[in-house]
């Protein structure tokens, strides 16, 4: 099947990927463009993922100050090169960042960094919901671990579905900013700041 120039050109405009990734992939779809879309976000994770341990020391700090000037955040996020920090795609990715972190209020970057007293205190809850529910003693701590991963999904900001495209988590609209830019991008640490809430 042949692929026009056309074809080519509405995917990368698409994608933001490559001439010839596009052209390979439409062709690799016999010219459909929503499959072509999935080979490339395939092939973009993989890029994205060689990328992941290279130095991120550049980058931004951005604020974001939502209408009526009660809520505003604070997000460091960070590149590899002093030139990406400045393109558009970087700082449109970072702003998408700081809105996604005011109407969500996540409570950790990744799940890592969420304190393991409030893991614990959480399961203890799950635990105690399903014997209310008079669950088996033997299926608690499996009910417990399945509402944690819920909680992890709600309250880790790589986790969340984002809120501009709900299909896609945080962490998958990185990877597929690190694909388009070709740069290692790191959401460092963020801020939260709603006016009356005590630190």
């Amino acid at each position: 099947m042949e692929i026009t120039a056309s074809q080519v050109k509405e995917l990368r405009e698409r994608t933001g990927i490559g001439m010839m990734d596009c052209k390979n992939a439409l062709v690799e779809a016999n010219g459909d463009s929503d499959k072509a879309v999935d080979i490339l976000r395939k092939k973009g994770i993989a890029k994205a993922e060689k990328k992941a341990d290279r130095k991120v020391k550049e980058g931004v700090i951005l604020s974001y100050i939502h209408p009526g000037n009660k809520l505003g955040v604070l997000v460091e996020v960070n590149c590899e090169t002093d030139f990406v920090a400045r393109t558009d795609d970087f700082l449109t990715f970072v702003k998408g960042i700081a809105m996604h972190i005011a109407a969500t209020s996540p409570i950790a970057i990744r799940r890592e960094e969420i304190d393991p007293k409030v893991i614990d205190k959480e399961k203890e809850i799950y635990r105690e919901q399903a014997r209310g529910q008079k669950k088996p003693e033997a299926l608690l701590e499996k009910i417990a671990e399945g509402k944690l991963e819920k909680f992890y999904q709600e309250s880790c900001l790589l986790e969340q579905p984002f809120i501009k495209d709900p299909q896609t988590t945080v962490k998958d609209y990185q990877t597929a900013i690190i694909a388009k830019i070709g740069e290692n991008i790191y959401i460092n640490r963020f801020v939260r700041f709603h006016l009356g809430e005590s630190a």
